[in-house]
């Protein structure tokens, strides 16, 4: 690791270690962001409480399933996986098969997961455990579509004492969006949950399209991934080779984003991003605006800022970080 991503960490050390519940629907960027979180645990950086699902990339059954498999990559069946909502509050159900394969995972054959779904709702195992923590100790990074996170907000608020900030891979405002042209996918999906959650008045970061477009995994950075010496590497690598040429097919970019685990960097290291803060809103009406951001960038509104807004990222420290976390799993 070169010095400069050395500075990064060590910041770390001198914090308080951040405790994370993953509220996700694998997926495959999902799945990096999972693994990358576990490897930063490996690394004694953080802590994964909880891995929660919701219906998103796939239904809600894949996404459960995949999670459980990914907890089984890193040898972590231990780790506590509750099944949420299978549909968001108002609309209908729309997936992405067609980037992350009929099963969520590029279509690649899975085992049995040895690590079992908790019978417990996603939604009141939040509630419970964020009603009994530690005040504002608790970090979610959510990168999947909201539903689960506005329901625990709406259903009991007394909830959010708990949180320290939620980290939320969702929106757009100055990149176009990747499902319309307005919206990106999390937002898309669950317009009406994303705009509960952006007005619950918590500690919010948002890392929008306009960030993770930053964060390009090139072919020479899966191969990185395919030389390391462990299963995950390689593994990994396999897996975000599927979905790198479905993006650089769709995008023409110099890569494909690598979004969720942008959130994961973030509740680990802010520094590595730069953010604004700014008011943020979510439309849920308009016909050809569905799920769009609306950031008072300029604060023309006048309304009360309630994101830090990410813009930048610093991808090369963000990369090397990612990498270790990875090279840290079996």
């Amino acid at each position: 690791m070169t010095a400069h991503a050395q500075r990064y960490l060590d910041y770390c050390h001198n914090r308080r270690k951040p405790q994370l519940i993953i509220d996700t629907d694998p997926g495959q960027d999902d799945a990096a962001a999972i693994l990358m979180a576990l490897g930063l645990e490996e690394m004694g950086l953080l802590e994964v409480l909880a891995l929660t699902t919701v219906a998103g990339n796939v239904s809600l059954h894949n996404t459960s399933k995949n999670a459980c498999v990914i907890a089984d990559w890193a040898g972590r069946s231990d780790l506590g996986v509750y099944g949420g909502a299978e549909k968001p509050l108002i609309k209908t159900l729309i997936t992405a098969q067609h980037v992350h394969g009929h099963n969520g995972l590029g279509g690649m054959q899975l085992h049995k997961p040895k690590t079992p779904l908790k019978v417990l709702h996603a939604v009141a195992y939040m509630v419970d455990l964020l009603t009994h923590a530690e005040p504002y100790s608790i970090t979610i990074c959510a990168v999947g579509p909201l539903t689960n996170i506005a329901q625990m907000l709406s259903l009991a608020p007394e909830a959010a004492r708990g949180i320290k900030e939620i980290v939320i891979m969702g929106g757009s405002y100055f990149h176009p969006g990747n499902v319309t042209p307005m919206a990106e996918f999390n937002f898309y999906v669950d317009p009406h949950a994303a705009q509960v959650v952006l007005q619950a008045g918590v500690p919010l970061r948002v890392l929008p399209l306009d960030v993770t477009h930053q964060a390009l995994l090139t072919r020479e950075r899966i191969q990185t991934l395919a030389d390391m010496g462990n299963d995950n590497g390689p593994r990994l690598a396999t897996l975000l080779d599927h979905y790198e040429r479905h993006e650089q097919a769709s995008l023409h970019a110099g890569g494909a984003p690598l979004h969720d685990p942008c959130a994961i960097a973030c509740a680990l290291i802010p520094e590595l991003f730069e953010q604004k803060r700014v008011h943020a809103a979510v439309e849920t009406q308009g016909q050809l605006t569905m799920g769009a951001c609306v950031v008072d960038w300029w604060g023309k509104s006048k309304a009360i800022a309630n994101v830090n807004w990410a813009t930048a990222v610093d991808d090369e420290a963000f990369f090397e970080l990612f990498n270790a976390a990875i090279a840290a799993l079996p």
